[in-house]
């Protein structure tokens, strides 16, 4: 084989090596952000002192009630 294609071949072969490694860390990255944020939350819903359901019932109370506007309806169809 020619040996400049062998040697992409290695180049090749490190820099997908390369790749799946800066993934796998962008992953443990990104879980451990979430894990952090998470730890947030806790720490401000436990300060206000809240139970669970409580809680809930605030964050439910929060939300923007649905309006008619981007729903899905149902088509009337003729059956001819």
């Amino acid at each position: 084989m020619n040996p400049k294609i062998e040697k992409l071949e290695k180049e090749i072969d490190k820099a997908k090596t390369k790749i799946a490694e800066m993934q796998a860390k962008l992953r443990d990255l990104e879980k451990q952000k979430t894990e952090l944020e998470n730890t947030d939350y806790v720490a401000i819903a436990r300060s206000f002192h809240l139970t669970p359901q409580q809680l809930a019932e605030f964050l439910k109370s929060q939300q923007p009630a649905p309006s008619g506007n981007g729903t899905l309806q149902k088509e009337d169809r003729n059956e001819d």
